[in-house]
């Protein structure tokens, strides 16, 4: 049976002294983090945790999250690791979707509590992830080492395989989020393809830089637990943080979008010999602008970097571009706009409208199956059987295939915006947006953008009799969505917004004149 606790007995058993995690001066070998995590998953346990429980984390990178991670499946639990860019009313709706009756918070997200504990019913426990003072943690939370000192271990409860893992929260096309439920499988599966596709082994050192809710750095997380790698971290993304990290800990392996790899090429700080002991940078999200890719060659010869495409869906690698082909000129430079080919173990399908497989060169969605398929939508069937049919996740991913299997994305067939590697759902905007009482009718669409590949933008028509602002707009929503999901701009238009035949907004009529010249619809 496929049980993620497995990657940790193997890595405690067989290399019992090996670091494992080291946050800051904080370092702890396997053997003494299995212990901890026994005992931990002992403590949520007297805590009336049982087998498929929710127990949720809103917190910043650290080790304590990969305890946490492990903790909960020892205990036959089920993560829901929340998203620290959302607001608090996002977060609480997706709490109490879930039923979460336990939440792990961290000092940066404890001033957030008391709107989330308002809205999220079924919550009866939080545990506070930081080191206290002598006065203790905040009043009405438990303190997390406390937690494990005071629990003797317990015997890992080995659920797996078909076994509910976590509950990933995403964007949703009615306007909320909505859980991907992932098996014990899917996410064993994306630790053991990861960890074979970027060549990490016994011995190296795995950065979380990106944020550790993520899925993206959950694949990473688990490859490097899979081969009893050491896992570093940053609590946030910062280009000093990460560079010291990485020099200071001899980082090989890291995984960050490419907005934050121009961010480290560009910074003053920067220089090739702080990162000597980096082999490779994973990528993903987006596409890298070919001018950072140009420099990233250019300053960092030695760094292998490879282009993952994936999504939450199927826990999340669907495809990877290697090393090989990340080249600007010469006979394999034409592969470098493409997101490269499947992954060990997945299939891929390029239908169209009547799910008839396209032929090479030809445009259709990208449909996909392996053994990190989802086992469907938290309480959503609706939008399970529309997603997952027969098997196949239905990506809504716009795409051909060449000759030779490489997937080149050329648009999106849902309504979704991938900005800052975030993937922002237009329906969750205009949702917010609509509650503003002169705005008529929005549209939301991705409009490109140098930095963050693309950016979120607002039309709106205004109430016969009533005016609004761009910049009324953009304040309105943030208090209502995340910050990365408001609008980055917003034009202010007097006609009614285009519709078709059946009454939908034209949104590719609308979206065509910022991409006019562009040779795809999205970055």
């Amino acid at each position: 049976m496929m049980n993620l606790t497995q990657m940790l007995n193997s890595a405690a058993g067989g290399t019992p002294g090996a670091v494992a995690t080291q946050y800051g001066d904080r370092v702890r070998t396997w053997a003494e983090t299995r212990e901890r995590v026994s005992r931990l998953a002992a403590g949520l346990k007297g805590l009336g945790v049982g087998p498929g429980d929710r127990v949720a984390i809103l917190a910043l990178n650290s080790d304590r999250y990969t305890e946490y991670y492990f903790a909960v499946w020892w205990a036959g639990a089920v993560v829901v690791p929340m998203n620290v860019r959302w607001s608090a009313a996002e977060n609480a709706y997706s709490l109490r979707d879930a039923e979460a009756k336990v939440l792990f918070v961290d000092a940066t997200f404890a001033p957030m509590v008391p709107a989330i504990q308002a809205e999220a019913e079924a919550l009866e426990t939080l545990i506070y992830l930081d080191d206290v003072e002598a006065q203790g943690p905040p009043a009405g939370m438990l303190e997390f080492e406390s937690l494990i000192e005071q629990s003797s271990p317990v015997e890992d409860a080995c659920v797996g395989g078909e076994d509910l893992a976590g509950l990933y929260y995403t964007g949703g096309t009615t306007g909320f989020p909505k859980g991907v439920m992932l098996p014990h499988r899917a996410l064993w599966y994306n630790g053991i393809v990861l960890a074979k596709h970027v060549g990490l082994e016994q011995g190296d050192v795995y950065l979380h830089a990106a944020p550790m809710f993520h899925l993206a750095d959950g694949a990473a997380s688990g490859g490097a637990s899979m081969v009893g790698a050491k896992h570093a971290y940053i609590q946030a993304f910062d280009v000093d943080r990460a560079l010291d990290c990485i020099e200071e800990q001899e980082v090989t392996h890291a995984l960050m979008v490419p907005t934050m790899i121009g961010m480290v090429l560009q910074h003053p700080n920067f220089s090739a010999e702080r990162l000597s002991s980096l082999r490779t940078m994973l990528y993903g999200a987006s596409p890298m602008p070919q001018g950072v890719l140009r420099e990233a060659l250019e300053k960092l010869p030695n760094v292998d970097f490879i282009q993952a495409y994936g999504q939450t869906e199927l826990a999340p690698l669907v495809t990877v571009l290697p090393a090989s082909y990340h080249q600007l000129e010469g006979s394999r430079s034409g592969k470098l706009r493409s997101a490269g080919r499947v992954v060990v173990g997945c299939e891929v399908r390029i239908l169209d409208e009547d799910g008839k497989e396209q032929a090479p060169g030809d445009v259709g969605e990208i449909v996909a199956r392996s053994p990190g398929t989802m086992l469907g939508y938290w309480n959503l069937p609706e939008q399970t059987e529309s997603t997952l049919v027969d098997g196949w996740v239905h990506t809504g991913d716009g795409a051909y295939r060449d000759e030779d299997g490489f997937v080149f994305i050329v648009d999106r067939l849902k309504d979704m915006i991938v900005t800052g590697g975030e993937n922002v759902f237009s329906a969750e905007v205009e949702s917010a947006i609509s509650t503003h009482p002169a705005v008529a009718e929005v549209a939301v669409v991705g409009v490109p953008s140098e930095k963050w590949g693309e950016a979120v933008h607002a039309i709106v028509v205004a109430r016969e009799g009533k005016s609004v602002t761009e910049g009324e707009i953009v304040d309105f929503c943030k208090p209502l969505i995340a910050n990365y999901k408001c609008p980055r701009s917003v034009t202010l238009r007097d006609e009614p917004l285009p519709l078709s035949g059946a009454g939908k907004v034209l949104k590719k009529d609308l979206r065509a004149p910022f991409w006019e010249g562009s040779e795809r619809n999205v970055n």
